[in-house]
């Protein structure tokens, strides 16, 4: 951890809590800073605030007083969710007060190397790729994940080694609080249209996520996908040195795939169909990690090793069991419709989908042809049900069933299903109409799939 002064004596303000806001609040206090810690739930339901309390930290829960702003704050951490349209939010920066998030005071005191993952989907598996190969370096420092994937990126960096790597997911929203993070090797797995309610328009979208490459210099590394002609220009903000990823052989000059075989440049790594985790989008973040990997002499040994045996990060096309012939998959991660079309792209099987959650607004006809392609069955719930409904119709899917949530789903799914067939959660939509987060939706699906199987008797 390197040695920071900046805040020792300053006032500073963590709004909101959570993992990040914990870690970001402990970190500052450690700093010698003059932490006030807010977050809008009760005091009395809130174990968090009442661990700060007793570490010595400041902390105002119930809500967010705009008063706090008369305190002279020299910056505020805020939680990522947060949106720049809460009220202390907007006024912290109407006062000209810098507003960051963890991710950023992370940065600061890391002392080893930084490698930054964001895109619209394929951001964890990509970054888990790319530390598990880390990992297969002799003689070379840990590779540790941290950011969105769910740990902390400040908790990592306070006990990474200067030889260690930090292999950072970072959303759009971790990224819109950046002032000076500065990773050596930038990844951006791909870019589509989502979180537009946060962002305001995809435009701001786009901007948020290529800020990481914006502290760049010639001597770092963009790895970035080729497979669109908007990448592709999207690269040319850049001034680290761009190496290209394709699925459709677009450049040879960095990771690709072509003939089944998976490259980079002129090196034949391996087979395409060898990769464990199943789809198209698989082989996009493998072909990603590949580069990176490369970037950081991973022996090809290595990477085959990890290719060839990662069976996926949980809640993202994850394999759960096989039961009288149908296999169970969860894919809670899938919060966009983008994701689950690239889910059901990674089959040949006839697929039993569940779907459904919040509604953003948007609609889905663009899944259509994925449904028509692989779907046999439909279980819509939440939110979006009604629209979920339309686009399976759309689809000319058979058969189409409402029900309560993707607990109720599992039951329904297996009546519908047949001995071959897929079933699989991928809502296609964010759930926080019915859960607080996609794992606990995801650990729901599982728990129901074990009361059809039998397994809850069991365990």
């Amino acid at each position: 951890m390197k040695s920071v002064e900046q805040y020792r004596n300053q006032k500073v303000l963590v709004l909101g809590l959570a993992k990040s806001g914990m870690n970001a609040a402990r970190l500052l206090h450690q700093l010698g800073a003059f932490v006030t810690v807010n977050d809008k739930k009760d005091f009395e339901n809130n174990p968090d605030a009442q661990e700060l309390l007793s570490d010595g930290i400041k902390v105002i829960t119930g809500g967010h007083p705009l008063s706090l702003l008369d305190e002279d704050f020299k910056i505020v951490v805020k939680n990522p969710g947060i949106p720049y349209t809460n009220p202390i939010v907007a006024g912290a920066l109407a006062k000209h007060i810098p507003v960051i998030t963890e991710v950023e005071l992370a940065s600061q005191i890391l002392a080893g190397e930084l490698i930054g993952v964001t895109g619209t989907n394929g951001k964890t598996t990509t970054t888990t790729l790319i530390a598990m190969m880390l990992n297969q370096r002799q003689n070379a420092g840990k590779a540790y994940v941290a950011g969105n994937i769910g740990v902390p990126a400040s908790a990592v960096a306070q006990k990474a080694l200067p030889t260690d790597t930090m292999v950072t997911e970072l959303s759009s929203f971790m990224l819109v609080g950046i002032q000076t993070l500065h990773p050596h090797i930038a990844v951006i797995t791909n870019i589509y249209s989502t979180h537009l309610d946060y962002h305001g328009s995809r435009a701001n979208y786009v901007k948020a996520k290529m800020r990481i490459t914006e502290n760049q210099t010639a001597a770092d590394y963009l790895v970035i996908n080729w497979d669109s002609e908007e990448w592709r220009t999207l690269s040319q903000q850049s001034a680290a040195q761009v190496v290209p990823f394709s699925r459709q052989g677009h450049s040879k000059s960095g990771a690709y795939e072509q003939d089944g075989q998976l490259y980079f440049k002129d090196e034949l790594i391996m087979a395409a169909k060898d990769i464990k985790i199943p789809g198209d989008h698989n082989v996009e973040n493998a072909l990603a990690a590949i580069a990176v990997a490369k970037l950081q002499q991973v022996p090809t040994a290595g990477i085959v090793q990890v290719l060839k045996t990662f069976s996926g990060v949980r809640h993202r096309t994850q394999y759960v069991e096989t039961y009288q012939g149908r296999q169970f998959y969860n894919d809670s991660k899938a919060t966009n419709l983008v994701a689950t079309e690239m889910a059901l792209k990674g089959f040949d099987q006839p697929v039993v989908l569940l779907a459904g959650g919040l509604d953003r607004g948007n609609t889905f006809e663009k899944l259509a042809p994925a449904l028509k392609a692989h779907v046999k069955a439909l279980i819509v719930f939440g939110e979006t049900a009604d629209k979920m409904t339309a686009a399976g119709q759309l689809a000319g899917i058979p058969t189409i069933e409402v029900t309560e949530n993707c607990e109720t789903a599992v039951p329904v799914a297996w009546r519908l299903s047949a001995p071959g067939d897929i079933i699989m959660l991928s809502p296609a939509c964010a759930s926080w109409d019915q859960y607080p987060n996609f794992e606990i939706r995801g650990d729901r699906y599982i728990k129901a799939i074990e009361q059809v199987t039998g397994k809850a008797e069991e365990n």
